[in-house]
């Protein structure tokens, strides 16, 4: 629950909270335009590259079915790529920034 005693002012301006929040969003970004190029390849490929799409790879398995199922495991690794960098990183930023506030108090 919110806690009415914290100056949540003094945390915006906190400069190791403006770090956190910057580098988080510069990482979100990155994995952002990742996943939306990844993403737009499937139908840009489908379209002017049908060649390639229709390579078969096993029995009726062609490559555009492969690079379409991949999309599920990019989705997945980004997830897991995300996770691992707030668990080592962006979590021990913030608790750093919980700790000054609370000795702060």
């Amino acid at each position: 629950m919110s806690n009415p005693n914290i100056n949540w002012a003094a945390i915006d301006t906190n400069p190791k909270f403006q770090a956190l929040h910057r580098k988080k969003t510069m990482f979100l970004w990155g994995l952002m335009i990742f996943s939306t190029i990844y993403y737009f390849l499937l139908p840009i490929g489908a379209a002017y590259y049908q060649d390639l799409f229709k390579i078969k790879v096993w029995g009726v398995v062609n490559f555009g079915i492969l690079f379409a199922l991949s999309e599920f495991v990019v989705a997945w690794v980004i997830a897991f790529v995300y996770s691992k960098k707030a668990n080592a990183e962006f979590d021990a930023m913030a608790q750093e920034i919980i700790n000054d506030i609370k000795a702060g108090a």
